[in-house]
């Protein structure tokens, strides 16, 4: 078949291995899947069926009319749900193969003309497989963060953050806890979409916070990306906590010996009745020297590990804390006003320095070169740069690429190297710019500043 036979040149098995998320449109061009056909969803244990037709366009038409681009929106909307695996969910009819099915022999067909050496797609191709069998049978893998992102040769959740969850996507694969809402050394498991998706469904039906993140695992574009309060290494590191029985002499006793300010009043792992603190005691205690524990208890949030943190930092601030739930809905945390301050404090250095370097490069630029030499180099159909404070890192970069135009800048510094720590320093400022949520390399703030320190001797 010719678009089978198309899909085995080397330039398309490695598009698609390279973070680039399965769609019904690659199968229908594949031969594997036809317009017209249809698909059906069946859930045996409430006895009811749906089913869907294969557009044209690469969609799934549900009865009524409505057309979904993402098997899993499809099938969540078909049923009412708020999680399915819609590539599992969605069988062939009347055979019964599902979309996943599919999807792995467009995958195993698009790798089987690459080439497998240590760091190719194939090679994380074939572990990606052995990851899934080994969590749909005697359980699933457990990594660190760290160490995941590493098979695909990233150090941080940087811009290879979609690649990752692309490759994870397409092998059916998600991480329990979400990888990109804990800290770099967390221990996460390898699921299947499957469980996931079951997961989220059992933990709707539970009385703690939803967690801040889309439900359509199929949706790059609905997929937040950004600083989340699992981020914060005291989110997850564990809570200390007195039960609703407790004396207050064992809750001061628990503060004092942990250098604690406030603690969470707890029935279970699961349960949150509030938190003591040291105002609260002493509110109490000021009422009535004999006060009980239940009347220093105060109302105490919860929120879950993936909320996005600037969403909560309001009411951080007027509470002092919020106690934090893992992804099995346990209390596993708190985040304190001071462990905001410390992350944010960390990134502001960086950030700091970082407007500093535009504004001494871009003053450098303007003291030694024309506007049109510099919009001829980086914009030549003048759609974007009218003048200096147009320009991007970027256009920094490109500027002092060349030759003669650095040559006309009139340093006494060596070129290549300068411009290879000016590139270095491009993926510094993406990272912060971006919200990465892992802190920017050791060096960076000394890069940062020995590079300004250099451009100052040169434009004062």
């Amino acid at each position: 078949m010719v678009r089978a036979e198309r899909l085995g040149s080397p330039a398309r098995s490695m598009h698609l291995m390279d973070g680039r998320r399965v769609t019904l449109s690659d199968l229908i061009e594949a031969d594997l899947l036809k317009p017209g056909q249809r698909v059906c969803f069946v859930r045996p244990r409430m006895g009811t069926s749906y089913t869907a037709e294969v557009t044209d366009g690469g969609r799934l038409r549900l009865a009524d009319g409505l057309e979904y681009r993402s098997p899993s929106r499809a099938a969540m909307v078909a049923a009412g749900m708020r999680a399915v695996d819609g590539w599992h969910a969605w069988a062939l009819d009347p055979d019964g193969g599902t979309l996943d099915k599919l999807r792995q022999e467009l995958l195993d067909r698009a790798v089987a003309t690459t080439s497998v050496t240590d760091d190719s797609p194939a090679r994380l191709h074939e572990w990606l497989r052995s990851v899934r069998m080994s969590a749909e049978g005697d359980g699933p893998e457990r990594i660190s963060v760290r160490d995941l992102i590493s098979r695909w040769g990233a150090k941080d959740r940087g811009d290879q953050i979609s690649r990752i969850e692309a490759d994870l996507a397409n092998h059916g694969l998600a991480t329990r806890p979400d990888f990109r809402g804990v800290t770099l050394d967390s221990e996460i498991a390898i699921i299947t979409a499957v469980q996931e998706a079951e997961k989220e469904e059992v933990n709707d039906e539970t009385s703690g916070p939803a967690q801040t993140l889309s439900n359509d695992p199929d949706d790059p574009d609905d997929r937040y990306i950004g600083l989340m309060i699992g981020n914060l290494p005291s989110a997850l590191s564990g809570v200390v906590s007195v039960a609703p029985t407790s004396t207050i002499q064992e809750a001061v006793t628990k503060m004092l010996l942990n250098d604690f300010s406030q603690l969470a009043v707890m029935s279970g792992t699961h349960t949150l009745r509030g938190a003591v603190t040291w105002q609260s005691i002493a509110q109490a205690r000021h009422l009535n020297p004999a006060a009980t524990l239940a009347a220093a208890t105060v109302s105490a949030r919860d929120v879950g590990y993936r909320t996005d943190l600037l969403e909560i930092l309001h009411d951080l601030q007027q509470r002092g804390f919020l106690f934090v739930r893992d992804e099995k809905n346990a209390v596993a945390g708190i985040v304190t006003v001071a462990d905001v301050a410390g992350r944010y404090g960390v990134m502001a250095n960086p950030f700091i320095l970082i407007g500093d370097l535009d504004r001494l490069l871009r003053r450098a630029i303007a003291q030694a070169l024309p506007i049109e030499a510099v919009t001829a180099q980086c914009d030549p159909q003048g759609r974007r740069i009218s003048g200096y404070n147009d320009l991007s890192m970027g256009d920094y970069q490109r500027v002092l690429e060349n030759p003669e135009l650095w040559a006309r800048m009139g340093w006494e510094l060596d070129q290549k190297a300068f411009v290879a720590r000016l590139d270095e320093i491009r993926k510094i400022r993406n990272d912060v710019m971006h919200f990465n949520p892992d802190p920017v390399p050791a060096n960076a703030v000394e890069q940062l500043r020995s590079i300004n320190e250099v451009l100052r001797r040169f434009t004062d």
